[in-house]
């Protein structure tokens, strides 16, 4: 007999089985895989630290910096902003305010207009006054992403050669048909706070999250699938656990089969992300700066990792790694290709025969589809019956934000259940 039990081991789990153990409960992890983490993981080839597809943290996410210990991850920064890109052309488009280097270059950038730019600025300003808990308010009127942009007065060409690619690596989703207060989150969250990932690789936040429960109290255990949950007991191949409360913080598809709520989303939006190499001779002028494919989704965008953290490459060797939207018909030699004929395109002055894949993630779902109103359908952490609670994005919004903020809800929540 325990106090809690958690089914499954990524951020969301991981929180709620800190915050239980902190109470000075008994409480077991079970994770089916032999690491935590969840979609969030990083393995290692030849020297080289390879996330699972691209991803990277908002270091302003309220839950972030409640729940996490920033200075112990040692974090490596992207520069504000990006490099637009198309076939022989190449501009910075930045905040001058946080990125003063960049300063001139965005000032004089015309693949975006100085409206655009002022819109830009009167948006970040507008953001900064407003409680992020507002933005998410279900209650909130919801257009997409699209339609927001069109209503403020951005222009068609700002939309398609930056906000498009940009938030199509957010979002996966280039058409833009996203729910609007997902823009408006992360655009302030962006704006507020630094884009970074951990020296050691995104996986590193799951590992310190598994430590901080573990010093709580908590006994995580990994390969143990949990495969049934009742009024009070989880099973695991042919074992029964009891307990006074159960945390499911699966992912949505298992969830769904454990507790029967069908409002859990199961729609996935899937990626394809490939690790490139390529020597430091040929190195790219885009800094520590995303680069943005103005032209198409071919791919949608590429990222300098090694110039932002050293440590994912050996010395003398640059990791990038670029990221189609979507599933994928073609082979991976084939998408490499394609990344080639793009760098190519955007460097004509440079040599770049040398880029050589290194590494393909194809990740069938990545996030759960969020179109306008996709708030009021999310289930609440309390819809199954009996004494289990739900920890997962999908009862908050589709981000580490909504997965750690979930957690913590899912904790107090079990405890209530317990009394």
């Amino acid at each position: 007999m325990t106090d809690f039990a958690v089914a499954g081991g990524g951020l969301a789990g991981l929180v709620a089985a800190r915050h239980l153990a902190d109470g000075g409960h008994d409480v077991v992890l079970f994770e089916r895989e032999e690491t935590v983490g969840g979609r969030v993981r990083t393995s290692r080839e030849d020297g080289l630290t390879l996330d699972r597809g691209f991803q990277v943290l908002f270091t302003a996410y309220p839950a972030v910096q409640r729940e996490l210990d920033l200075d112990a991850l040692d974090l490596r920064s992207f520069a504000p902003g990006a490099t637009i890109a198309r076939p022989g052309h190449r501009s910075v488009l930045s905040d001058p305010f946080r990125n003063p280097r960049d300063g001139l270059e965005t000032l004089f950038n015309r693949d975006v207009r100085t409206g655009d730019k002022l819109r830009t600025f009167r948006l970040q300003r507008e953001l900064a006054r407003t409680n992020p808990d507002e933005i998410l308010d279900p209650n909130r009127p919801a257009t997409t992403i699209r339609e927001f942009l069109a209503d403020r007065g951005f222009s068609k060409a700002y939309v398609e050669r930056f906000v498009a690619p940009f938030y199509g690596g957010i979002t996966l989703d280039r058409s833009l048909s996203t729910d609007s207060r997902v823009f408006e989150y992360t655009f302030k969250m962006a704006s507020e706070g630094s884009t970074v990932v951990p020296a050691a690789g995104m996986g590193a936040i799951g590992e310190q999250l598994s430590r901080r429960a573990e010093a709580a109290g908590a006994r995580i255990e990994t390969g143990r699938e949990v495969t049934a949950v009742g009024d009070g007991t989880v099973e695991l191949s042919g074992e029964t656990v009891d307990a006074d409360a159960v945390v499911v913080a699966t992912d949505p598809h298992t969830a769904r089969e454990l507790t029967g709520v069908e409002s859990i989303p199961t729609g996935a939006k899937g990626c394809v992300t490939q690790y490139y190499t390529l020597d430091s001779y040929a190195e790219l002028d885009t800094g520590t700066k995303l680069l943005l494919n103005a032209a198409d989704d071919r791919p949608n965008q590429i990222a300098p990792l090694s110039a932002v953290a050293p440590e994912y490459a050996p010395e003398g060797t640059q990791l990038l790694s670029a990221t189609f939207l979507g599933d994928q018909a073609e082979s991976d030699e084939q998408l490499a290709a394609e990344t080639r004929e793009a760098l190519s395109a955007w460097y004509p002055e440079r040599d770049l025969g040398g880029l050589e894949l290194r590494h393909t993630d194809r990740i069938e779902f990545a996030q759960f589809p969020q179109p306008p109103g996709f708030l009021s359908s999310l289930p609440d952490p309390d819809a199954p019956d009996g004494p289990v609670v739900l920890a997962g994005d999908y009862t908050r919004w589709c981000s580490i934000q909504g997965a750690l903020e979930s957690g913590r809800r899912a904790a107090e929540l079990a405890r209530g259940e317990r009394q």
